[in-house]
């Protein structure tokens, strides 16, 4: 049950800083050029339905997660594979985003329990407007540079003295550091790549996501209430504090994260 409860609990953090990451995408470009490859990605203007996504989370040594997480946007669900190191080898946990609640249990089973968990998520179609053709000048306060290669154009923001701290708490000690921001474009401006670099004196934390598929078929089914066992918010921090998870570092505007009791 303990290790059940600590991969919900690293679950929940992935997930939400990937959602924080994503939904914090605000970048825009022209269309590429005719000519180029077919860019498998593009969106013809339209907000995506659903996509396919990879992220991971490491902190440049031996601890890193990864998740394959797939999103409809339609109707507000996710599912995610988490996959994380333990002591010994590695885990996984499933979770499944729908609304409000977040639901996690361990991948290697085919049937309850679940423990879940309610939380303030972003709005996945406002994300998905997002991810169609945001809009880059409205990202201020950054040194801005650009790269190309075939279709894709990738932009850079850099930023230092930025407060960050661990994700675990908002009232731990903070420090200052440094932010590298990249954002990858396709042939019609949608987003295809994300990248959080974030560095301190001591540690460094990078957050990557891809996309991998747009408009593929993905359905996310609610558990069934006689298999959720509800997580208090209490449990879900002390779980968070793991040796490993301590590691990450963070801008502290990404810290907040309220977390309610499931009634």
């Amino acid at each position: 049950m303990p290790n059940r409860r600590r991969g919900g609990a690293l679950a929940l953090a992935v997930l939400a800083l990937a959602l924080t990451v994503t939904g914090v995408v605000v970048a825009a470009t022209d269309p590429n050029p005719a000519g180029v490859a077919r860019d498998p990605l593009a969106l013809n203007g339209y907000p995506p339905k659903s996509a396919t996504l990879q992220v991971s989370v490491s902190n440049g040594s031996s601890v890193a997660l990864s998740a394959n997480v797939s999103v409809n946007f339609t109707n507000n669900r996710v599912d995610a594979i988490v996959h994380f190191p333990t002591a010994s080898n590695s885990a996984a946990v499933e979770a499944r985003l729908i609304a409000d609640e977040l639901y996690v249990r361990s991948a290697n089973v085919s049937s309850g329990p679940w423990f879940g968990l309610t939380l303030r998520a972003p709005s996945l179609f406002g994300v998905a407007l997002e991810l169609t053709k945001p809009d880059l000048y409205l990202i201020n306060g950054f040194a801005k540079s650009t790269s190309k290669s075939g279709y894709a154009t990738t932009y850079y923001f850099t930023r230092h003295d930025v407060a960050v701290g661990s994700p675990l708490s908002s009232s731990s000690p903070s420090s200052l550091g440094s932010l590298l921001w990249s954002i990858t474009t396709g042939s019609q401006g949608e987003v295809t790549a994300s990248s959080l670099r974030v560095t301190s004196k001591r540690r460094v934390t990078t957050i990557s996501i891809a996309v991998l598929h747009y408009n593929q078929s993905v359905s996310v089914a609610r558990p069934l209430g006689g298999d959720v066992r509800a997580l208090s918010a209490s449990a879900a921090a002390a779980l968070l504090r793991s040796q490993s998870f301590s590691s990450f570092v963070v801008p502290r505007n990404f810290l907040a994260l309220p977390v309610t009791r499931l009634s």
